[in-house]
Order: C-alpha cells, then sequence, then structure tokens
C-alpha cells in the first residue's frame, strides 16, 4: 500500500473542519488556512487515487468475463440469448452491484470499523468485543463463521489472479485468433513474475497504480458509452422491473444465472478489508464518482453490443472496443488485472497476519516492505504457497469461464457471513432496533443466501474448489487454536507458579549466584515462571542483576497507541531487580522487543537496563503426540505438522541472534 495510515487519519479528521481559504486581496501568496485547505485537498485526492489503485482492482476487472460468462453456451445450464434475457441479465447486474457492494458494504458495512480498520477478521474482534456473557455460545458460533469466511478469501486469493490475469490474456484471441494456444502459457509467465517481485513490496510501483486504473476506468466508461450510443433501450435494463420481471418470470434460467452474475461483485471485500489504509470517505468517493459508474457503463455497452448480434455473446467485453484499440485494451486490462491480483495477495498476508496474532495460525515470518505503511507486508511461506495453487489453477482449468464456476462459491460465501455479523454488531454494539436489524438482515440475507443456493448448482464444475481451501484453510486454523489451548495448559504446569519461583528466590531455597548484566526472558504472561528462567536457576544456579520477565499481548485493535504500551509490575519487590513487563501490540503490528524496552526508564526497571549486552532467553517446545484424548489423533498429526512453519522466534521478536539463547522443553499434545 503507497499511502500511509497517517495521511488517512489526517484526512478523516480535519474534512469536516477544513476553514475556506482568505479572499482574494491582489497578494500573490496564499493565507495559512489556504495553503491548510489545499494541503487538505491534496491528501484528499493523494487518497482516492491511491484507493483506485489498490482497492478496486478486482470488482474493476470484473467487467471483462461476468456478461461472457452468463451467456456462455458449454455453461451446464446456460442462458439463452434473447432480448428480454438480455435485459434481465443486465438489470440483475446491475441491481446486484447496488445492493451487494453499495448497500452492505459502502453504506453498512464500512461503518462497523474496528479503530479504523476493516474486513471480516475485523468483525470477529467486533462480535467478541460486544458480546455479553449470556450470549457467548452465539458469539463463538458467529466468530467460528467468520474464521469459515477468512478461510474462504484464501480460496479468493488463489482463485482471482487465474481467472483476472487469463481472461485479460484471452483478449488475444480477439485481436488474433492464431494467439489461442499461448494464452495459458503467458498468463503463467506473468503470474510467475507477479509472485517473484512480490518481496519488493508494492511501494515501487504503487505510484503508477492508481493512475492506471484511473485510465482504464475511464477507457471501459468511454466503450460502454459508445455501446450503449448505438442501442440506447439498453438504459431501460435499470429498471428494477426488468431484473424482478426476469427472475421471478423466469426463475429456472434466472436461478442459475445468478451463479455467473455475482462476478460483477467479485472483490467487495476488499473496499470493506482496505478501509484501515485509506478510510471510508476515499474508498467511498473513489466508488461513487468513478468506479460504479464506468462499471456499469460497460455492463450497459456489453448488453448493447449482445442485443445488435447475439455472437458478441463469444467476448463482448473485448470486442465493445473498436478494432484499432484492441490491442492497447488488452495491455491495459493484462495491467489492471495485475494490479487486482496484487491487492488480493497482500490481503492474504494481511489476513495470514491477523489471523496468527490471534492465535489462529502459527507464527510466520513476516517482512515489513514499508517503512511508511505498516500494512504493507510479505510473507513468504504465503507467497510461494499461493503461486504453486495459482499456476495449478491456471493450467487445471485453462480458461476463464470454466474458472467462474469456481470463482462465484467463496465470493457469496465471504458475502453472506459478513452481511450477518454486521447485524450482529449493530445490535450488541448500537443497540439499533430489533425490528430494523430483522428487516434489513431478512432482506440483504436473503439476496446473498440466492447466490449461494445458485453456485452450490455449480459444486460439480467447480464450486468445490473454493469450498475444499476454505474447509482445509478453516480445519488448520481451528486445530492450531485448539492446539495451543492444550499445550498452553500442560506448559502452565511444568512451569509452575511465578509468585512461588519469587519468594523461592528471595529465601535463598535454591543457591544462586548473582550475575552482573541484563536477562530477558519471553513468557506468556506472569501467572507462571518462564520455563527458560527456572532452568538457567535449577541447573546453572545462576541469575543476572536486572532480570525482565516479558509477555507479549495481542489486543483486539489494529495498532496500540505508544503511552499505552507497556505495563510494569515489580512483582511485589522493588528491590530485587527482577520485573514483569506487559507490552501490548495491535494484531496488525509486528513486535520489536529490543525498540520496545527501550521505552522503559530506570525508575521503572529498579535501574537502568543494559539493553546493548542484554541477553534474551527463549523457550523452545518440542511436540510430540501423546495418548491423552484432547484431540482427534489426525488433528494431533495436524498440529505437530503445521507447528514445523513456525517462524524463527528471534528473527519475529527482532532480538539479536548473538545475544539470544534458546533453552528446550518436550510436551505431549
Amino acid at each position: 500500500m503507497a499511502f500511509s495510515t497517517a495521511a488517512r487519519e489526517e484526512e478523516d479528521q480535519m474534512a469536516d473542519h477544513r476553514q475556506g481559504a482568505a479572499p482574494d486581496d491582489g497578494v500573490p501568496s496564499q493565507s495559512p488556512e489556504a495553503r491548510r485547505a489545499s494541503a487538505q485537498d491534496a491528501a484528499r485526492l493523494a487518497l482516492v487515487i491511491g484507493a483506485l489503485g489498490v482497492v478496486f482492482g478486482d470488482i474493476g476487472t470484473s467487467p471483462i468475463y461476468t456478461l461472457q460468462t452468463v451467456f456462455n453456451p458449454s455453461d451446464p445450464h446456460p442462458v439463452p440469448v434473447t432480448t428480454q434475457n438480455v435485459y434481465g441479465v443486465v438489470s440483475l447486474v446491475f441491481w446486484s452491484v447496488v445492493i451487494i457492494v453499495l448497500v452492505t458494504y459502502v453504506l453498512l458495512a464500512m461503518r462497523a470499523d474496528n479503530d479504523g480498520e476493516g474486513g471480516i477478521m475485523a468483525l470477529i474482534t467486533l462480535v467478541r468485543r460486544w458480546t455479553s456473557r449470556p450470549a457467548g455460545r452465539t458469539a463463538a458460533v458467529l466468530a467460528a463463521l467468520g474464521i469459515f469466511g477468512a478461510s474462504l478469501f484464501f480460496g479468493d486469493s488463489m482463485i482471482t489472479p487465474a481467472i483476472s490475469v487469463l481472461s485479460a490474456v484471452e483478449g488475444l484471441k480477439v485481436v488474433q485468433p492464431s494467439l489461442e494456444s499461448a494464452v495459458v502459457p503467458i498468463t503463467a509467465v506473468i503470474i510467475v513474475l507477479l509472485f517473484l517481485v512480490q518481496r519488493r513490496g508494492t511501494a515501487a510501483v504503487g505510484r503508477v497504480f492508481g493512475p492506471v486504473m484511473i485510465a482504464w476506468f475511464t477507457a471501459i466508461g468511454a466503450c460502454g458509452i459508445a455501446g450503449i450510443a448505438d442501442h440506447p433501450a439498453i438504459l431501460r435494463a435499470l429498471s428494477p422491473t426488468y431484473a424482478l420481471g426476469f427472475l421471478f418470470g423466469h426463475f429456472g434460467t434466472a436461478f442459475f444465472a445468478l451463479a455467473a452474475v455475482v462476478l460483477a461483485v467479485t472483490g467487495a471485500e476488499a473496499l470493506y478489508a482496505d478501509m484501515g489504509h485509506f478510510g471510508r470517505r476515499a474508498i467511498t468517493r473513489a466508488w461513487m464518482f468513478l468506479v460504479f459508474p464506468a462499471c456499469i457503463l460497460s455492463y450497459l455497452g456489453q448488453g448493447a453490443l449482445i442485443l445488435a448480434d447475439p455472437h458478441n455473446t463469444s467476448s463482448p467485453f473485448f470486442l465493445l472496443t473498436p478494432g484499432w484499440g484492441r490491442l492497447p485494451m488488452v495491455v491495459l486490462a493484462t495491467a489492471a488485472t495485475v494490479i487486482a491480483s496484487q491487492a488480493v495477495i497482500t490481503g492474504a498476508y494481511s489476513v495470514t497476519s491477523q489471523a496468527a496474532q490471534l492465535g489462529y495460525l502459527p507464527r510466520l515470518r513476516i517482512a515489513h516492505t514499508s517503512e511508511s505503511t505498516i500494512g504493507q507486508i510479505y510473507v513468504p511461506w504465503i507467497n510461494w504457497l499461493l503461486m504453486v495453487s495459482v499456476l495449478t489453477l491456471v493450467f487445471a482449468f485453462r480458461s476463464s469461464a470454466a474458472l467462474a464456476f469456481a470463482f462465484g462459491m467463496a465470493v457469496t460465501g465471504t458475502i453472506t457471513i459478513t452481511t450477518l455479523l454486521f447485524f450482529y454488531v449493530a445490535r450488541a454494539k448500537w443497540g439499533t432496533p430489533r425490528w430494523l436489524v430483522a428487516t434489513g438482515a431478512t432482506v440483504l440475507l436473503f439476496v446473498d443466501l440466492l447466490f449461494v443456493a445458485a453456485n452450490m448448482t455449480k459444486l460439480v464444475h467447480g464450486a468445490w474448489l473454493p469450498l475444499l481451501i476454505g474447509i482445509t484453510a478453516f480445519t488448520v486454523m481451528t486445530t492450531w487454536q485448539r492446539g495451543r489451548e492444550i499445550v498452553t495448559a500442560e506448559r502452565a504446569q511444568l512451569e509452575g507458579p511465578l509468585p512461588e519461583f519469587i519468594e523461592d528466590l528471595r529465601s535463598e531455597k535454591v543457591s544462586t549466584l548473582r550475575i552482573p548484566g541484563t536477562a530477558v526472558f519471553l513468557n506468556r504472561g506472569k501467572q507462571t515462571a518462564p520455563l527458560a528462567m527456572r532452568a538457567n536457576v535449577e541447573h546453572n544456579h545462576v541469575r543476572h542483576d536486572q532480570v525482565v520477565i516479558l509477555s507479549l499481548e495481542t489486543e483486539p485493535v489494529p495498532r496500540v497507541p505508544a503511552d499505552q504500551r507497556l505495563v510494569v509490575d515489580d512483582l511485589g519487590y522493588t528491590d530485587d531487580g527482577i520485573i514483569h513487563v506487559t507490552a501490548r501490540f495491535g494484531y496488525m503490528e509486528t513486535p520489536d522487543v529490543p525498540s520496545t524496552l527501550a521505552m522503559l526508564t530506570p525508575a521503572q526497571t529498579e535501574g537502568p537496563l543494559q539493553l546493548d549486552q542484554a541477553s534474551y532467553f527463549l523457550s523452545k517446545i518440542d511436540l510430540r503426540r501423546g495418548k491423552s484424548p484432547t484431540m482427534a489423533p489426525w488433528r494431533k498429526r495436524l498440529f505437530i505438522a503445521t507447528s514445523y512453519i513456525t517462524a524463527d522466534a528471534a528473527e519475529y521478536f527482532g532480538l539479536p541472534r548473538d545475544r539470544t539463547v534458546i533453552m528446550g522443553s518436550l510436551i505431549e499434545v
């Protein structure tokens, strides 16, 4: 992401308080108020351009393949190309975008933010935070649904690059039919290059993302206008009567068409998920003033083209472009789909990072690729997993039309879960009247579930794929969460109570030699003694002058302010040099232990810490499958296998390698 959260916050906070410019008095220089207003306008415009380049790539490239898929003759439930069906399909597309994107996401879901952050993981934390104890079971069920929605997003992040780039490169067949055999190889090369450059981050190319997408939306809008001009009667499709008439008058045809119509709203989740980087206002403005009109114009223009000649259903998007502009449009479409893929790939990194912070995945190695933007990260393990998965999909399905059957299932599942969680939060957090919640939820969930049901009819034709990916990811995450709870309980027994351990040190029940220097022991809390510290005392019979027992806590908020970062506890004594420090981080932050400890003052630490020479102690847990009926045997094996991808703790916490000591223990699960 190329624009900082600070800029987004400044835009949101100051937009409603901008002062007017001073009147023109003939002096060339501007007043401070005018300069401030100009700077605010520039920041606001930059955020909108940034949102265009990152947020709307997926939904903005949907016109390439949506109508082509609806009227695909090889579909197991084809839609006949008739005048009424064309009007009905275009009307369904328009009103689906209005109801799902505009109403569900822009007007409703984006108001449910978690300290400025959005997305389904943010909704999960809101459900937990605003649920009373008696409704704990309901919250657990909803949280599980949210995790499944996040799991479906992984399927989306695999399918989106494959279908997007394939659909763009397929434009070569329109320019030159003999190039059909080159579509899959060219797509594969583009995808490999896309994943190879991920480690460099998007900062280097972020500046061109916005302008490219502006050119894209301008081009597809202009082509749409040209198509409408040839057949202006297509504008009648904007009336809901055509959508309702098609849906209820030809339900057998319309119901199956919904499985392809949903492609028009793919990427809607990105509007919500990227809210923390650009703000609700910037995303809303970009959507209302450019993205929404351009996409609808393209759909209308394609509808007009199909009305003129039913054979245009083979590739209405590229055929809508004049002959001289088709090759440039293929190039522009390829650039736009690469941007769309980039957005969903970085989204997968973010979901992985947040899931790990909340305890649903092991700690993975994360690289921050931007000094100015916290959310811009690179997760190598996820990157290579996605690359292999996307290439597999490209070579297995070989066309965007075949992949489209799989695409809708992931999208509809995530949208339905987001809608359900939002209305629960609206009732629990805002106290929205029950009748209003019931009415809104009934209408929107009816639409969502209709799309889900339509996509279920495509199960044997590819819709099983995102469900399989989602179920697999859900199983891994819930197994890791359960296994983590078991290991934590076992570890607590091995560690023993910290207060008793401190008392034993003071009473000298264990003979120890006090040596100079600072030792930092990372621990899960202050209830139990660190395994590494206990081993150091009981086996090495030494302790340092200054001992910091450090616990890192992940809060259900994106970021924790610096003044709320640290809590210091002297553990009952102010003269023994042993303190407990709790460092609190948001789920979007990566802990840096040395930098965090540098925030402490000598008064807090019972004397100055020698951080430049401090020794850091980690407790490493080796896992072994035991006989206790804590989990099913296959889940135990899955939990232990998943633990092997855990990132190196010293690297993750920013510990100096040459001063880090790792001490191991064995735990059975």
